[in-house]
């Protein structure tokens, strides 16, 4: 990948091997133009990594990923990627997505927007508003579908019992209901959450 963004015009890439180390670089550099990231990394979410990258201030955020399943696809779009990448494509296909993204574009790798459609489409208003959510509640609302009080939730996630309950509020807003079920049960059949 990195010869890839050298070959395209790149004057300074920053690697990073783990979500601790993207960090306290991202931190060093400050916002740049672009980041590319994995989902999977050794000791993190890559969407929380995405999350605060957004957060912080970064241009154009690409996931590029091994991950080609629907979930990954439409959490990383909410988490707030501009741009989804398969490990596997072709060079061509990186370089056209990467592309695409710098020059203020959105792109999904052809063999998941697919997937994606399919996640905006036979939904009921509702629904719609799932992808209103910001990464860190769907990831309040992904431990709420595993059956964990609000105060697992915040021991999992390094919050104050408070500050889940506030997630759990901005959802109910947003997605019309405050049952934790039907909550559950429209980011599901969203495709947010499994």
């Amino acid at each position: 990948m990195v010869a890839r963004l050298r070959a395209m015009g790149a004057r300074e890439v920053i690697e990073a091997a783990s979500a601790h180390e993207a960090r306290a670089r991202a931190r060093a550099s400050g916002p740049g133009d672009l980041a590319i990231l994995d989902l999977g990394l050794p000791d993190g979410s890559g969407l929380d990594l995405l999350v605060e990258l957004r957060e912080a201030g970064w241009g154009r955020l690409v996931v590029l990923s091994a991950a080609d399943d629907a979930y990954s696809v439409r959490a990383a779009f909410v988490a707030g990627a501009q741009g989804y990448l398969l490990k596997s494509a072709s060079p061509v296909v990186v370089a056209a997505g990467v592309r695409r993204v710098l020059d203020g574009g959105v792109y999904a790798d052809p063999s998941v927007a697919s997937l994606l459609a399919a996640g905006l489409r036979g939904s009921d208003g509702r629904a719609s508003h799932v992808s209103e959510m910001s990464g860190r509640e769907v990831e309040v609302l992904r431990l709420v579908s595993d059956g964990q009080s609000n105060k697992q939730v915040a021991a999992r996630l390094g919050l104050s019992a408070l500050t889940v309950k506030s997630h759990l509020a901005r959802i109910a807003r947003k997605l019309g209901t405050g049952d934790r079920a039907e909550m559950v049960a429209l980011a599901m059949r969203a495709g947010v959450i499994r």
